[in-house]
């Protein structure tokens, strides 16, 4: 019997150890849907959670743990669907609470996690919230952050501070005669997270949505829940001359508030409440904070091990890469990441999202668009893919009169490229047909298409015959699920003059994966054996990008590899496959046969 319990144990340390003592979201790639660009359902231009539905597919065929929704609630609109008028229901564009509860159902038939959009900063001027307190009615008077007019002054803003987008914080209300603080568009009013009630009302909403099946949330713009008490003017920053700009100021007393954090420590505590009352799976929380990696780490957990967020996102690979980027600055911001994760807590990587710039626009063309889905999808930890990067979708470059972006519109038609996000939330290419398959070849899409959409799409790179960005993306993603890249050890170093190199490496079953990128535009012959000196003579390709000349299954000498400008490559030892193939999917089989011969 002890013989049978120590084979037993050898061969399911392959087969269970990952799923056993890994959370689900430990694991997870996450797939970023912008609801208005995604599918339209109904012929009316504007995506929709029908035609969310209708794709769910898709997502699970990429490999896809679960996606994470921008907002679908009801709104005026004034900052597509992050000013909302009712935090419970949905905006009659995407459909009704129908049609979420079928999505959730046929998203839970694919055993796909569905996260929404949590916008805790602020609500529409148009919701009840605020008409009430506006009114000053009972309960509400302090909903919203007012405030007098200067003193001295009639009409003055209270303080200096300037909103995030441009001008002044403050908006005037005839009706009260005081001023609200709106960090984002005048039609955003900032909730007021002093007043209990606020905090309250807050948390409802959160276990309103876990009642109707939901996974998580993403947790919009963190950062300014609190300011500082009394209002105090904030310093010149001497970043800009223009006292409207958001780079004027220091904002020391409207960003990054110490109450903040254990705001965000409170919906954790929710979020795991609800798992216990409930006996369902772990709720995951996402934080979106653009702040420095020393106050981003604060939202793991405390020093009295009280947690936070499971998901403070990395936006390291957006903020501090671009087309002008070596090899050096990824090692540098890869690391400088990996650094600040406390103990048993879970890295993650974010290339973009519908705020920012795409992939292929912000780091130089489409040569970078494998290189950066090798290295992300190969790292340890938690992924995030916004829709369209996995097919190489560029930004379009959308004309004032076809702005439409808030952000953009309160700027010029000389000015207006500098703020818009537009050129990131066009239509999703599904195929080479009128409006790429997105929505009726009648109907005008919400914004223009890219041009090449007929050659940039998932159709025409799914059914290639050549290697394409999309059959890149599946192959990475095949290969997160492997024991080596869930529970691998990780290596990285920079090899020649422009090679980003990363090894993972599972020691149970003497499993390795190299990633060579060459991020410079020159050839490079690198020895990969300089980052781990344990690799084989020799190494199999298992994944090349698009630009490579090399072929999956192809062998290379371990310390001589050559590498073409822009050039990125799996390998892998070359027992690979076969010792997978044991380990996944024979190791079930092979105990049941020892279990009847011990039996015998």
């Amino acid at each position: 019997m002890g013989l049978y319990c120590w084979v037993l144990t050898l061969l399911t340390v392959g087969v269970g150890v990952a799923s056993a003592q890994k959370d689900w979201w430990e694991t997870a790639s996450f797939y970023q849907i912008y609801p208005r660009s995604f599918q339209d359902s109904n012929g009316d231009g504007i995506g929709d959670l029908n035609g969310i539905a209708s794709r769910l597919q898709y997502l699970k065929s990429l490999g896809m743990t679960g996606f994470w929704l921008s907002p679908i609630y009801p709104s005026p609109m004034a900052d597509f669907g992050y000013d909302i008028s009712n935090f419970t229901d949905i905006h009659p564009s995407f459909g009704t609470m129908a049609d979420f509860k079928r999505l959730v159902e046929e998203a839970k038939k694919l055993q796909l996690r569905v996260i929404l959009d949590f916008v805790p900063n602020h609500s529409s001027d148009e919701h009840e919230w605020f008409k009430k307190s506006v009114n000053r009615e009972s309960g509400f008077e302090d909903f919203y952050v007012w405030q007098d007019p200067k003193p001295g002054t009639v009409r003055d803003p209270p303080n200096n501070w300037v909103a995030a987008w441009y001008g002044s914080a403050w908006e005037w209300n005839d009706d009260r005669k005081q001023f609200y603080l709106h960090q984002f568009h005048a039609k955003q009013p900032d909730l007021n997270y002093r007043n209990p009630a606020v905090v309250q009302a807050m948390k409802n909403v959160l276990r309103f949505w876990l009642d109707q099946g939901v996974d998580g949330f993403r947790v919009d713009a963190v950062p300014w829940l609190f300011e500082t008490v009394g209002f105090p003017d904030e310093p010149v920053s001497g970043q800009s001359s223009d006292p409207l700009s958001q780079n004027y100021l220091n904002h020391i007393y409207t960003l990054d508030q110490p109450e903040t954090v254990d705001m965000v420590y409170q919906w954790r505590e929710l979020l795991d409440q609800y798992k216990q009352e409930h006996n369902t799976t772990t709720k995951v929380l996402m934080t979106e904070a653009w702040s420095s990696l020393d106050v981003v780490k604060t939202y793991f957990n405390d020093s009295n091990n009280r947690q936070g967020s499971q998901m403070p996102f990395n936006f390291q690979l957006i903020m501090r890469l671009d087309s002008n980027s070596k090899a050096t600055d990824f090692k540098k911001v890869i690391d400088s990441w990996i650094n600040i994760i406390p103990p048993n807590h879970t890295p993650n990587w974010v290339l973009g999202n519908h705020d920012k710039r795409r992939v292929s626009s912000r780091m130089g063309g489409d040569h970078m668009v494998d290189i950066m889905a090798m290295i992300e999808l190969t790292l340890p930890g938690i992924t995030v893919t916004y829709q369209g990067e996995e097919i190489g979708m560029h930004d379009v470059d959308i004309s004032w009169k076809d702005t439409q972006d808030p952000a953009a519109c309160q700027l010029t038609e000389d000015t207006y490229q500098e703020g818009t996000r537009d050129p990131a939330r066009t239509p999703f290419q599904w195929d080479a047909t009128a409006n790429a398959g997105f929505t009726n070849a009648s109907v005008k899409p919400w914004l223009p298409l890219a041009e090449d959409y007929p050659l940039v799409n998932v159709k025409v790179q799914q059914e290639t015959t050549q290697n394409s960005h999309l059959k890149v993306f599946k192959e990475l993603m095949s290969l997160r699920g492997t024991n080596a890249l869930i529970w691998g050890d990780f290596k990285s170093q920079v090899l020649g003059t422009n090679v980003y190199a990363l090894t993972r490496s599972f020691p149970n079953d003497k499993r390795s994966y190299v990633v060579l990128a060459n991020i410079g535009s020159t050839v490079e012959t690198v020895d990969a054996t300089k980052v781990d000196t344990t690799l084989p003579n020799s190494l199999v390709f298992r994944v090349v990008s698009v630009s490579s000349k090399r072929k999956p299954g192809e062998t290379v000498t371990s310390n001589n590899i050559q590498l073409q400008a822009y050039e990125a490559v799996v390998l892998s030892n070359g027992t690979h496959r076969l010792r997978q193939s044991f380990t996944m999917l024979g190791g079930v089989i092979v105990i049941m046969m020892l279990v009847t011969l011990f039996k015998l």
